[in-house]
């Protein structure tokens, strides 16, 4: 018997890629629906693109504050409130996977991203392959040999090597990678004047953040531009450097848990979805989930 696969969707990114995507679109009732239509149409995309027996999808609850703030009030404190128009769109967009018969996971403290990473170490401690639907690279830090990142949008799957490919680091040093560089979506600092490809030499030589301020004399003597004044850099920067890791690190203990009974997925059209389509406005949408179940 053929061991079970579980997808683990990072809902938000789609959300907003349809959301700016799609023009203005409106329910029957008036309210706007063109983020819930953009997110509902891939979300049935990968449902019939992929054959799926297992399937979870993670929302972020508050989109400006986690359990981050608590000690680094300034996290994601540079983030516009959503606007209007889409604020109400996400609670629909949670009914479409609800409907559509995917195990919605939240939390008020805890980021989409922990939730993921909580269920994919939960279902691979139990010998189960997970792979994670994403555009954000954060996420790729969760890939090893039983994780695979994969951007639905782009339709590209990124194992190990392809992680290392991409980023130039391992999925285990992307947390060092942002602590270094920071991550200006987020207002995750770094260490002030080093970038990306700084950033990226120095994990190539070093194993991790630890290893880089346990020995910050061996960095004069490496092959890069500047070398003394990056040292400089790297130890008047020390404790943002740690600070932005840890802002950068996937939770793994999330109150969630990895139930593959409720996270089983079956495919069948119910009178929630019709009802819910139909006060959408989605009669193409409804169309062609009827001929794709029949």
């Amino acid at each position: 018997m053929n061991r079970p696969l579980l997808y683990l969707i990072d809902a938000l990114p789609y959300v907003f890629r349809a959301f700016f995507a799609i023009r203005e679109m409106r329910s029957p009732q008036g309210q706007p629906v063109n983020a819930v239509y953009g997110f509902t149409a891939f979300l049935l995309q990968l449902l019939q693109r992929v054959p799926l027996t297992h399937i979870g999808i993670a929302f972020d609850e508050s989109l400006t504050s986690s359990f981050r703030n608590a000690f680094f009030p300034a996290y994601k404190a540079n983030r516009e409130l959503p606007p209007p128009d889409l604020t109400w769109q996400l609670d629909r967009c949670q009914a479409v996977a609800r409907a559509l018969g995917l195990q919605v996971f939240v939390d008020q403290q805890y980021e989409a991203d922990d939730l993921i990473g909580t269920l994919a170490r939960q279902a691979t401690e139990h010998g189960i392959e997970v792979v994670v639907v994403s555009n954000d690279k954060d996420l790729m830090q969760l890939v090893t040999p039983q994780v695979t990142f994969y951007d639905a949008a782009k339709d590209r799957r990124l194992d190990v090597a392809g992680v290392i490919a991409h980023l130039g680091v391992r999925p285990e040093q992307i947390p060092d990678l942002l602590g270094l560089q920071g991550d200006a979506v987020d207002n995750i600092p770094g260490v002030k004047g080093i970038g990306t490809k700084t950033a990226v030499a120095l994990l190539q030589m070093f194993p991790h953040l630890d290893a880089i301020y346990a020995d910050l004399a061996r960095v004069e003597t490496l092959p890069l531009r500047h070398a003394k004044t990056l040292r400089q850099k790297l130890a008047m920067g020390r404790e943002a450097a740690f600070l932005s890791k840890r802002l950068a690190t996937i939770a793994l203990d999330a109150p969630v848990v990895c139930d593959l009974d409720i996270l089983s997925y079956r495919r069948g059209v119910t009178t929630e979805v019709t009802s819910l389509f139909e006060d959408l406005g989605f009669r193409r949408l409804a169309q062609q989930i009827m001929r794709w179940h029949a």
